[in-house]
């Protein structure tokens, strides 16, 4: 599998984080190597609290939520999806699949980091992968929190917002990336931020991933990932642990998907589900110590 690198010197001077990177090394699976990168902040001894981001952003995303989360004594874990990020990068957009999404992520938090015990915060595709291994390993996780995503199987039509955001990823000549999470924030991003949001993509061969990941939503019952999914949906029928919903009020793409997690899972029974309110798609961004605090709070009313 050919794989690009971002330079070190793109990661220089981003804007409120300074955080020290760590790597990690999973099979590719075509007989090679790839190098992820996570954020590894907090007590070595803390509950591990692992962030998992979406499309198109990287753990930068997080940069505001970690030192909350640390200073409730929370040890954060925060990779770098394969294709973002510091992490390493395929060249060919068909070597991104959903399922090997699913793999990479596993190798290395399970295989490499060796987690357990873990809370989960999943946005986005953090949510679509995350939840997938909530389904496939449950017994990995102490607790759940999704924001702004879901696990689709395809057996639902997806909304409308999201098939125009679909076709714009695939139809865009150029990716313009920190300007779409900027179009997904309420509030307006300044341009150094914009700018840590685009640091991984030197130029558009370096975005093959974030070409992809819309297109591997699940958006027909026959499709690849469907099977899996529905699968995972299974066993999260059956999952009695914590679980919170922590969505926004403004993001178009994901409203309403709450509604069917806490209809569907038994551990969301009776939990304080919250709104962040004043918050797009990416509520990170837009108010992420609020979400950490909803996430410390969570962790501390539903001790082991």
């Amino acid at each position: 599998m050919d794989t690009l690198r971002t330079p070190d010197d793109r990661f220089a001077d981003l804007p409120d984080f300074g955080f020290e990177p760590h790597y990690v090394e999973v099979p590719d699976g075509d007989g090679g190597r790839l190098r992820i990168h996570h954020l590894d902040e907090g007590p070595t001894d803390g509950e591990v609290v692992l962030c998992l981001h979406g499309e198109p952003s990287w753990s930068f995303l997080y940069r505001h939520m970690v030192p909350v989360l640390v200073g409730a004594g929370l040890r954060v874990i925060a990779p770098d999806l394969v294709g973002f990020g510091r992490s390493d990068k395929p060249a060919r957009r068909a070597d991104y699949t959903y399922a090997g999404h699913v793999e990479w992520v596993r190798q290395a938090v399970f295989g490499e980091l060796g987690l357990d015990g873990v809370t989960l915060v999943g946005q986005d595709w953090g949510g679509l992968i995350g939840l997938r291994l909530v389904g496939e390993h449950p017994h990995r996780f102490r607790r759940v929190v999704a924001a702004n995503t879901f696990l689709p199987t395809g057996d639902r039509p997806p909304g409308e917002a999201f098939l125009r955001w679909q076709a714009y990823s695939q139809d865009v000549p150029e990716l313009p990336i920190g300007r779409i999470v900027d179009g997904g924030c309420v509030t307006d991003l300044s341009a150094d931020v914009v700018a840590g949001y685009d640091a991984p993509f030197p130029d558009e061969t370096y975005k093959e991933g974030a070409r992809q990941f819309p297109a591997l939503v699940p958006t027909r019952p026959d499709d690849p990932a469907s099977e899996a999914n529905r699968a995972a949906w299974e066993v999260l029928r059956r999952f009695d642990r914590p679980f919170l919903c922590a969505f926004s009020d403004q993001d178009p793409i994901t409203a309403g998907a709450e509604r069917v997690l806490q209809a569907e899972v038994p551990g969301s029974a009776g939990r304080p589900h919250t709104t962040i309110a004043g918050a797009g798609h990416f509520l990170q961004e837009d108010r992420g110590p609020d979400l950490a605090r909803a996430v410390a709070d969570f962790v501390a009313a539903t001790p082991v």
